[in-house]
């Protein structure tokens, strides 16, 4: 793949790192889940933020195989109907394996604008779903969860590509 000028080669992501944020986004999903706001309908998802942001960068080690299966826990968590996040989530990754190779092309903030749709149809379709299940509707509010996921991606992208920005050995030219 050509690079954009000043962009900076990383280096491979490392699959314990990787897992290990996705494990870390489920259970700050199941934290918020139980803090004092309690199921929330504006509360971020940020297991499926972690989700897309991986799919983009690393297709081939996470796509829609672990997004059904992270959906799946997250149903199980939350008692909601099985399938129910499972779903929104497979729905997700593919839509990002979509949209991966034209996505890196942009700046981080024109990447955070182009997932947004991505989230906000993810959530549609698990309103839908609940709806269709007989659950109750969650409010208005939720229409504030899909541009919170947006805004918190270029912090995503920060921290999770961090440890693959640092220098490969460092030296006394490279303290990075």
């Amino acid at each position: 793949m050509i690079m954009r000028p000043g962009q900076q080669l990383l280096l491979p992501a490392k699959p314990l790192f990787i897992w290990g944020s996705l494990l870390s986004a489920l259970l700050l999903n199941m934290l918020f889940n139980m803090g004092w706001w309690g199921r929330s309908a504006w509360t971020p998802d940020m297991l499926a933020l972690v989700l897309v942001f991986w799919t983009v960068h690393q297709p081939l080690r996470v796509g829609i195989g672990a997004a059904f299966f992270m959906g799946l826990l997250m149903d199980v968590h939350q008692g909601a109907l099985l399938g129910q996040h499972a779903m929104s989530y497979t729905v997700l990754s593919f839509l990002a394996i979509a949209v991966h190779r034209r996505l890196l092309w942009f700046s981080v903030p024109s990447q955070a604008a182009q997932v947004f749709p991505l989230f906000a149809a993810a959530h549609g379709l698990e309103l839908f779903l609940r709806m269709a299940g007989g659950g109750a509707f969650p409010g208005w509010l939720l229409m504030l969860a899909p541009f919170l996921e947006a805004a918190l991606w270029p912090v995503a992208s920060i921290v999770l590509l961090a440890p693959q920005r640092r220098a490969p050995d460092p030296d006394a030219n490279r303290p990075l």
